[in-house]
């Protein structure tokens, strides 16, 4: 067996995975002491604010999310009773249905905005340069375009 430390892009992918757990859980924590969505709810609304008609179906919905992709349905009923998000049957098929964004989520989703960003400035983006962020996004880009490719 080849030895576990001599690749770089290893040592990368390991570091990444972490990070971005441990960032979620301080971004989320910072929200949540400011008074702003929980990091999961903010996910779901942000993906409908950006969608066509600020709604998506179900499936496209759990798709998109970054997040907890397996609780999904229990998260949208959250957010339904919340009213910050409704549940729209698709008159072509009422087996499906849409989640759609509301005022009041659309309201909370930007209440949360500037919290949301002062905490991943904070504990992700003051590490790096313009440049070195840029670079981040093109080699992220170039992966993600590849990923999108095999599915």
């Amino acid at each position: 067996m080849d030895n576990l430390t001599t690749d770089v892009r290893l040592d990368a992918w390991r570091m990444f995975i972490t990070l971005q757990a441990k960032m979620i859980e301080l971004i989320d924590a910072d929200l949540q002491a400011a008074g702003g969505l929980p990091l999961q709810q903010y996910d779901v609304l942000i993906e409908l604010f950006e969608a066509a008609g600020k709604r998506l179906r179900m499936y496209e919905l759990a798709q998109r999310v970054v997040l907890s992709r397996s609780s999904i349905t229990r998260l949208v009923d959250q957010l339904a009773e919340q009213g910050l998000l409704a549940r729209q049957t698709d008159p072509a098929d009422r087996r499906g249905s849409f989640a759609l964004l509301t005022e009041a989520g659309e309201a909370a989703l930007r209440q949360s905005w500037p919290l949301y960003r002062a905490a991943i400035l904070g504990h992700f983006g003051t590490f790096m340069t313009e440049a070195e962020a840029q670079t981040i996004v093109q080699v992220f880009g170039r992966i993600q375009a590849a990923v999108s490719q095999t599915r």
